[in-house]
C-alpha cells in the first residue's frame, strides 16, 4: 500500500510538470506543444525499447493496438487540451478543473471495477472524497479570486480554456482505467515495458501530428517560425525534459502504483499531481501561497492519508452489498 502510495507521489510530481510549460512558451501553439513533448517522449522511449526489446517482443498486436489507443488519448489528446486550457485561461483555472480527477476516477473506478479489485465503502470512502474536495474547493477560491483580480480579463477566453480543461478531465479519466486494466489483466507483464512501449506507440503519432501541423501552418499563411519556433534550443529542452520527467519517468511510476493500490483509491492520489502543479505555480510567481490555499492544501493531503487506511471489501461480502 504505501509502496504504491509512493510510487503515486513520484508521478504526481514529474505530471505536475506539464502544467508549467505552457506557461513558459506561451507564444507557441498547443497543439506544437503537445505534438513536440510526445515526440521527445517517443525518441527516448527508443534507446530504452532497444534495452527492453526481448520482453517487448512478447507483446501482442491486441497490446500494441491498446497502446496506441492510450497514447492517442491519455498523451496527445490530453496535453492537447490541457496546454490549450492553461493558454486561454492561465494556470489556476485548468489546475482546478484538473483538481477534481481524483474524485471523479475514484466515483468512476468504484461503480466500475468493485468486482474486480473490490469495493471501497462508500460510508468509508466518503470522509476522503469530503476532505479532497473541501481542500480543491478551498485552493480553488483562493485562485478565482486572483482571477477575479485582474483587470481586463477575458471571459470568453476563460470559458473556452475551462471547457478544454473538462476534456482533459474527461481523457484523464479515461486513461487510467484503462491503462489499470491492461495491468491487472497482465500481471505477468512489466510496467516498465509497458510504459516504454507506450512511448514507443506515441512516436508515430506525434511524427505524422507534428507533420500536419507544419503543412497546416504553412498553408494557412502562419507565419510561426517552424519546426522548432523563435526560441528553438529552449523549446527543445523543455520538451526533453518534460517528454522524459513527466511523460516516461511519470508514466512508468504510475504503472507501479496501478499494478500495487486499487484503482479507486489509485485515483485518488491523483491529487499529488494538483499539489504539484500548484506548487511549481508558486515558483514560477515568486510569491508564497496564501492560508486559503495553505489550508486547502492541508485538506488534500488528509484526505489522500485517509484514504490510505480504506481497505476494499470483496462484492461478494454482505457488507459490501449493504454499502
Amino acid at each position: 500500500m504505501w509502496t504504491g502510495t509512493l510510487y503515486a507521489l513520484v508521478a504526481g510530481l514529474m505530471w505536475g510538470l506539464v502544467f508549467v510549460g505552457p506557461l513558459l512558451v506561451p507564444e507557441y501553439p498547443a497543439a506544437l506543444q503537445s505534438v513536440g513533448r510526445h515526440l521527445a517522449f517517443g525518441l527516448i522511449a527508443l534507446p530504452l525499447a532497444w534495452l527492453d526489446r526481448a520482453a517487448l517482443r512478447q507483446l501482442a498486436r491486441t497490446d500494441w493496438i491498446e497502446a496506441l489507443k492510450l497514447a492517442a488519448v491519455g498523451n496527445l489528446l490530453y496535453y492537447l487540451c490541457l496546454a490549450s486550457a492553461i493558454q486561454r485561461a492561465g494556470g489556476p483555472l485548468p489546475t482546478m478543473i484538473i483538481g477534481t480527477l481524483p474524485v471523479v476516477i475514484a466515483v468512476s473506478a468504484n461503480l466500475r471495477n468493485a468486482r474486480r479489485d473490490g469495493r471501497l465503502p462508500w460510508a468509508r470512502l466518503a470522509p476522503s472524497l469530503l476532505l479532497i474536495g473541501a481542500g480543491i474547493a478551498c485552493v480553488n477560491q483562493a485562485e478565482l479570486a486572483a482571477l477575479r483580480a485582474q483587470s481586463g480579463a477575458d471571459l470568453s477566453r476563460y470559458a473556452t480554456g475551462a471547457l478544454l480543461a473538462f476534456g482533459a478531465v474527461a481523457c484523464w479519466t479515461w486513461y487510467p482505467l484503462r491503462n489499470a486494466d491492461w495491468l491487472r489483466h497482465h500481471p505477468g507483464r512489466s510496467p516498465r515495458t509497458w510504459a516504454t512501449a507506450q512511448g514507443v506507440a506515441t512516436l508515430p503519432l506525434a511524427l505524422a501530428g507534428y507533420a500536419l501541423l507544419w503543412l497546416l501552418m504553412g498553408a494557412g499563411g502562419n507565419p510561426f517560425p517552424m519546426p522548432f519556433g523563435p526560441r528553438p534550443l529552449f523549446f527543445i529542452a523543455l520538451m526533453a525534459a518534460i517528454g522524459l520527467f513527466a511523460s516516461w519517468l511519470g508514466t512508468l511510476c504510475w504503472n507501479e502504483a496501478s499494478q500495487r493500490l486499487p484503482t479507486a483509491l489509485a485515483g485518488q492520489l491523483i491529487v499529488f499531481e494538483t499539489l504539484a502543479a500548484l506548487s511549481y505555480a508558486f515558483m514560477l510567481r515568486g510569491t508564497p501561497p496564501g492560508a486559503r490555499t495553505l489550508l486547502g492544501i492541508g485538506l488534500l493531503v488528509a484526505g489522500v492519508a485517509w484514504a490510505t487506511r480504506v481497505k476494499p471489501v470483496p462484492v461478494e461480502h454482505p457488507e459490501a452489498e449493504r454499502l
